[in-house]
């Protein structure tokens, strides 16, 4: 089998080839401690005091950077909102809202809860304050009237036509919030999209190194998955059930949809798609894209390829080669090219001139895009080159030292029954 897997030539050189710059630094596995103590994700999970310490430091800029003087997040079962597990209230039963208000430079906040979750609430300690109200009149008229008599400047809510992280608020629940606000406050009211934007982009630095352990045991599940491949045998869908096994084995999840992570794909390329029963054959180039949630929080989203050699090669073909260089070059570029400062747009147009100028076919996919709670975070867009289509607003943001991404290095080109896309996929933490 492994006479002709030349996982040495397209495989090998992405885990080993890493570039760190003073302003990006890869998430490189070879900085991560080897012992299988690092790789385990089974403990008590870091995330109450990790969310605590979000909410005390990066809260406060957020709110100043997005021009905001409070926030009312509205909680309730069943349908909760997108920022649930970050504000508190992910086991909210009767309807609640979560209420920060900045003061100088710190966040007050202050919950609006019946008393069914009250006792939990005060006994998990994240909010400064818990007010206890009864059924009737409820939360959100209890909030209402204290946002009526102690705010005077804008009043954030999470509805958002471009961010649905920041959506959460149903028509029913913003008319029924913003009926109760006197006119004063209602004229106040802004999308709360800039705020969450700003607060969830940055990554901790204990979030940053939980990302890092956790891109170690992603990258090796799927050099554990291309060393029992077996050409004309294997297919596509049973290296996606080993790495399953391996997920299930290691008490981790999916980090996107469970029916299309991981993506094997020996064929033409099949864009965010399930893999299927194709064997794998010789002249293969396969692509694995694959990603992990860890602690129910942090996710994971690394690409990795490998050539299947015929009997009589000992090397890939000159083209494939050249592919894969191309695609591994591009995807240092990148990597140089991210820093402070830096906009998503100007990243991707680096890249896009790389492979216009060796002769890629031109790729739809943006560059890279944030990762860390979900595969596409919210944060910066490392996209908007492509020829023909507009930036997003999100391309023409700067990169901020603590941004994580998932970045890619193209190369893009025809075969029998389609087009077949190598995208060098690694992580990096802006620094």
């Amino acid at each position: 089998m492994k006479s002709i897997l030349a996982t040495s030539i397209l495989f090998g050189l992405i885990i080993i080839s890493c570039t760190d710059s003073q302003d990006s630094s890869q998430l490189n596995p070879s900085d991560i401690n080897d012992s299988q103590s690092h790789l385990q994700f089974d403990g008590p999970s870091p995330w109450p005091e990790i969310r605590k310490d979000r909410i005390r430091t990066l809260l406060p800029t957020a709110m100043q950077r997005a021009g905001v003087d409070a926030w009312a997040v509205v909680c309730r079962s069943n349908n909760n909102d997108p920022l649930a597990l970050h504000v508190g209230c992910e086991n909210a039963v009767s309807p609640a809202v979560f209420f920060f208000e900045l003061r100088g430079d710190e966040v007050y906040s202050i919950v609006f809860s019946t008393s069914g979750e009250a006792t939990a609430l005060q006994e998990i300690a994240l909010h400064d304050s818990i007010a206890v109200v009864g059924r009737t009149p409820g939360a959100v008229t209890e909030a209402t009237s204290y946002i009526n008599s102690n705010i005077k400047g804008k009043l954030a809510l999470n509805f958002s036509n471009s961010n649905e992280i920041a959506d959460g608020l149903s028509h029913t629940q913003y008319t029924s919030f913003t009926e109760q606000l006197s006119a004063s406050v209602r004229s106040n009211v802004v999308s709360s999209d800039e705020l969450v934007y700003e607060w969830l982009s940055v990554k901790t630095p204990a979030e940053v190194e939980i990302l890092k352990r956790a891109a170690k045991l992603t990258v090796q599940f799927e050099t554990e998955a291309y060393a029992q491949m077996v050409p004309n045998v294997s297919t596509d869908r049973d290296i996606a059930d080993f790495l399953k096994m391996k997920m299930r084995e290691h008490g981790v999840t999916d980090a996107w949809a469970p029916d299309q992570n991981p993506l094997v794909n020996s064929g033409p390329d099949r864009g965010h798609a399930h893999s299927n029963d194709r064997i794998i054959r010789p002249g293969d180039v396969i692509q694995i894209d694959f990603g992990i949630k860890v602690y129910g929080m942090w996710v994971t989203d690394i690409q990795r390829f490998a050539y299947v050699l015929h009997p009589d090669e000992t090397v890939p073909p000159t083209d494939i080669q050249k592919y894969w260089e191309v695609a591994r070059e591009g995807s240092r570029k990148v990597l140089a090219a991210m820093r402070p400062g830096v906009t998503g747009l100007e990243v991707d147009r680096i890249q896009r001139e790389w492979m216009r100028e060796n002769g890629s076919m031109e790729v739809m996919w943006n560059t890279g895009h944030p990762v860390g709670y979900v595969a596409h975070d919210v944060g910066p867009s490392l996209g908007g080159a492509q020829i023909g289509r507009e930036p997003s607003s999100t391309a023409f943001k700067e990169l901020r030292i603590g941004n994580v991404f998932a970045y890619d290095g193209f190369y893009l080109w025809n075969i029998e029954g389609g087009t077949k896309t190598i995208s060098v996929e690694e992580m990096a933490v802006i620094t």
